[in-house]
């Protein structure tokens, strides 16, 4: 257990707390505990499970606080690694949950929506995208059996502040300045903490990164889902502009969500729009052949083979290798093959 609920002290009034995630490989959320003057706030919560709560509280108590302690709650994305325990959290201490505008609207529609109508979505979403039925028909059955099943995350914390790119946040004593970062979920926020570095390091203070800048790994980029919006999205695009616009901050150093911290944040932004690049180019060559969006998923390299990926991570793949398509073609340099059910694609001619 000391493992898991392992603090690190950052300096200057930053802690951060190993919270885990189950059964996931990236093992642990790295939740911050940032000192204000009106007292201590989080920089996201952690997933909703038993063991992440008592890692939460246990590292809390570690760092000489405790949750009824906590003023505020600032929160990178909606996702349940990130948000998962922010109601529990301001049950329990009376603190404000803060989220940018975009991810609110998408904690309000998960709340609102029904499990059967988010079912009925992905099936008919897997179904254009050319899925098989043996992948389709869990959720067919899900959507038909009038038993709505408990999702995690479906009826996550609503919260009673929205998070303004640009302005300085309310924490009394510190310098705290949110900056919009779309693309691995419509409202995704780096928090950017405009104090020398406490060890005195060259460069623009530090940035709380969540998961749009991780050291070792590359965040999922997916089709943002939305059931009642048709709006033809490009996140990856978002993506890579707002890496760039990271890079130009130049932080001294970067606290991600996972992993661990690092420096040279432009240095790592480099690696990851060439990432990208590579990854759009080899699509290309995919693509030669009208493929539909499944069977690119299945012939894009991933860190293991098509067939050991298990069922919901498929899915999410297959909304990944759309998010690149669809860069692809905002850039002309892939076209839907006219005709063709399910659609596929093809690399548009030079």
């Amino acid at each position: 257990m000391a493992e898991a609920t392992q603090v690190t002290d950052h300096s200057g009034g930053v802690h951060s707390i190993r919270v885990p995630i189950p059964d996931n490989p990236l093992g642990y959320t790295l939740v911050y505990l940032v000192d204000t003057d009106a007292g201590p706030v989080l920089i996201d919560t952690g997933w909703d499970d038993p063991t992440s709560w008592d890692a939460l509280t246990t590292g809390l108590a570690a760092c000489g606080t405790r949750v009824e302690d906590l003023t505020g709650v600032l929160i990178t994305h909606h996702h349940p690694d990130h948000h998962g325990l922010s109601g529990k959290v301001r049950e329990a201490s009376g603190a404000w949950l803060a989220m940018h505008e975009a991810d609110v609207a998408v904690v309000r529609r998960t709340r609102e929506n029904k499990p059967a109508r988010w079912y009925a979505f992905m099936v008919a979403k897997l179904v254009a995208a050319g899925a098989p039925e043996d992948h389709i028909a869990p959720l067919i059955a899900a959507r038909d059996s009038g038993k709505p099943r408990e999702l995690p995350g479906f009826a996550p914390a609503l919260p009673d502040r929205t998070i303004t790119p640009g302005d300085l946040l309310d924490l009394p004593g510190r310098r705290l300045r949110a900056i919009w970062t779309p693309g691995h979920t419509p409202g995704h926020v780096c928090l950017h903490l405009e104090e020398e570095h406490p060890a005195g390091r060259a460069g623009n203070g530090r940035l709380f990164s969540g998961d749009h800048m991780l050291p070792g790994i590359t965040p999922h980029i997916g089709l943002y889902e939305d059931p009642d919006d048709a709006t033809v999205t490009d996140p990856l695009g978002d993506y890579l502009d707002s890496l760039e616009r990271v890079g130009r901050l130049d932080p001294a150093e970067v606290l991600p969500a996972h992993q661990h911290t690092f420096t040279d944040a432009p240095a790592r932004v480099g690696e990851l729009l060439d990432h990208h690049e590579e990854r759009l180019t080899g699509l290309l060559t995919l693509l030669a052949s009208p493929l539909t969006p499944w069977q690119l998923a299945e012939r894009m390299e991933w860190n293991r083979p098509w067939a050991q990926i298990p069922y919901g991570s498929r899915t999410i793949a297959v909304s990944e290798a759309e998010a690149h398509l669809r860069r692809l073609q905002k850039a002309g340099r892939v076209e839907q093959v006219p005709g063709s059910d399910p659609v596929t694609y093809q690399s548009s001619p030079h």
